[in-house]
């Protein structure tokens, strides 16, 4: 009879002392923080890599190269994209970051800027924007960064100018109809995107006092007097569809200075006048150059991989690791 009371009691005390034992140092449900929004541990080449980042605020950050592109990816595409479309993101940005680091921003390596470097974001940053997707969306960009590490795109052995942009209006432009100076492996391809990307086609309508405004401003040598619709006329376009130039007024510009000057989304545009306004409207969204995000989106969906997205915009590059 005792060896039976003994055994019950024992049986009693581990129905209440082992949910307390297994609950022992675990975060109230809540106030967790995802896995994949902590800087991850480990080795590798990107975590063996020091990232010196100059904020926005003026202050600088130490960080290792992963955390630094875990930030990057997060701030330059959306982490809904496919796995292979951000690991694409991935390899552009890390080959960015070797080519853009050094003296500019001294002590740091590069800025988060996106109008000068590359777009960065922190983890609570991020985490704030996405709300409940936040570990899911956190772990999709630690896979995109991890399942990269260490690779970057190079031309001849050399690590290339790894630009790329938000959408394009049917293709790419060639890097010389923009910047004007002829890169081999920064020529114009078609792009899959299309309608289904947010304000693909967009357009923007303003008077022509305030379009008047605008030119006066930098270019005061432009005559805007006459018709309104011989303002901008002589119109030359890319295969691409961007504008490659255009008479201002007497003063001949490229698309990308006209879409500058009014702050369009794309320089591929038409313009049209009625009464005491001007319409521009516009397809794609950034300059044009090198990979499209969203056409890295539209390609992974039909099934390439990264190193075929890359090699669909950047021509005759190789994915090599970082020496």
């Amino acid at each position: 009879m005792k060896r039976v009371v003994v055994v019950a009691l024992l049986l009693l005390l581990a129905q209440f002392l082992l949910p307390v034992l297994l609950l022992r140092g675990q975060t109230p449900v809540g106030q967790e923080t995802p896995a994949t929004l902590r800087p991850a541990a480990g080795k590798g080449a990107d975590r063996d890599r020091t990232v010196t980042l100059l904020l926005a605020s003026g202050e600088t950050q130490r960080m290792s190269l992963a955390d630094y592109l875990w930030g990057v990816v997060a701030a330059e595409m959306p982490a809904s994209f496919e796995q292979e479309a951000l690991k694409a993101q991935a390899v552009a940005a890390r080959t960015y970051w070797v080519t853009v680091s050094g003296d500019k921003h001294a002590p740091a390596d590069i800025c988060s800027d996106s109008g000068c470097c590359q777009a960065y974001i922190s983890r609570q940053e991020a985490a704030d924007n996405w709300g409940t997707a936040a570990g899911r969306y956190g772990e999709r960009i630690a896979n995109a960064v991890a399942g990269t590490d260490g690779m970057i795109l190079v031309y001849q052995d050399k690590p290339i100018q790894a630009a790329y942009f938000s959408s394009a209006p049917g293709r790419t432009a060639d890097a010389a109809a923009v910047w004007g100076n002829a890169v081999p492996y920064l020529v114009s391809v078609p792009s899959p995107e299309g309608e289904e990307v947010p304000n693909w086609r967009n357009q923007v309508t303003m008077t022509t006092a305030q379009f008047r405004a605008l030119v006066a401003a930098q270019y005061p040598e432009a005559d805007l007097t006459g018709p309104v619709a011989y303002w901008l006329r002589d119109f030359v376009w890319e295969p691409s569809g961007l504008v490659r130039q255009v008479n201002l007024g007497g003063v001949t510009l490229t698309g990308g200075q006209i879409r500058k000057l009014l702050g369009l989304r794309s320089a591929c545009f038409s313009v049209s006048a009625e009464g005491d306004e001007l319409t521009f409207q516009t397809t794609g969204y950034g300059h044009g150059v090198g990979m499209s995000q969203y056409g890295a989106n539209a390609l992974a969906r039909q099934g390439k991989g990264f190193r075929e997205i890359l090699g669909w915009y950047y021509t005759g590059v190789q994915v090599e690791p970082l020496a």
